[in-house]
């Protein structure tokens, strides 16, 4: 059976490393796994997208409308935005965190309150506040492995050494407080 992980947050915020470490972690578990991104203007503070499709035989990377086993959202307002992609049954994680785009910076628009609270009522819902968690580990930088962490645990992909998938991916001054990040994350779930 193919499972199927959307994870979905604004640029800079560090979807695209949690979601090669997820990749790895589940290809040397000898998982057949298949990978997209989309960047839109990540470099702009702007949507990021990543799906993330694993088991025996995965024939596609993309994940349709009504897909996603899990979506993780690593800001508030992109759950909501990819909501539609998540299957009956599904489960959602969110950072309970806001990120203000251009729009709503240049008070056009307000950002919209609720949203946690409009999401919970329709699906399974895990909310975390990964931002405060990073702050409190001294480097705000780690909330993506926090939310990796939680992912994990929510999957029940917790067997997989993942301790070993950051050793082997992380620049070396920063395995530590990733190693306690990841943990952080499993022990919030």
């Amino acid at each position: 059976m193919v499972k199927s992980i959307l994870l979905v947050g604004v640029g800079g915020q560090g979807t695209i490393l949690a979601s090669k470490l997820l990749t790895t972690g589940l290809m040397e578990a000898g998982y057949d796994v298949k990978m997209s991104e989309i960047h839109g203007m990540s470099q702009r503070g702007g949507s990021v997208s990543s799906q993330v499709r694993y088991g025996e035989k995965v024939e596609s990377a993309v994940i349709e409308l009504g897909g996603a086993d899990i979506l993780v959202a690593f800001e508030k307002m992109e759950a909501l935005r990819w909501l539609e992609f998540l299957k009956p049954g599904g489960k959602v994680v969110i950072n309970n965190y806001e990120i203000s785009p251009i729009s709503i910076l240049s008070g056009k628009i307000d950002y919209p309150q609720g949203i946690i609270e409009e999401i919970s009522e329709k699906v399974d819902t895990v909310v975390i506040d990964a931002a405060g968690h990073a702050k409190d580990m001294g480097n705000s930088k780690v909330m993506n492995v926090i939310l990796l962490g939680a992912t994990i645990k929510s999957m029940g992909l917790d067997h997989i050494d993942w301790e070993k998938i950051i050793e082997g991916n992380v620049k070396q001054q920063f395995v530590d407080i990733n190693k306690k990040a990841f943990k952080c994350g499993a022990n919030l779930v």
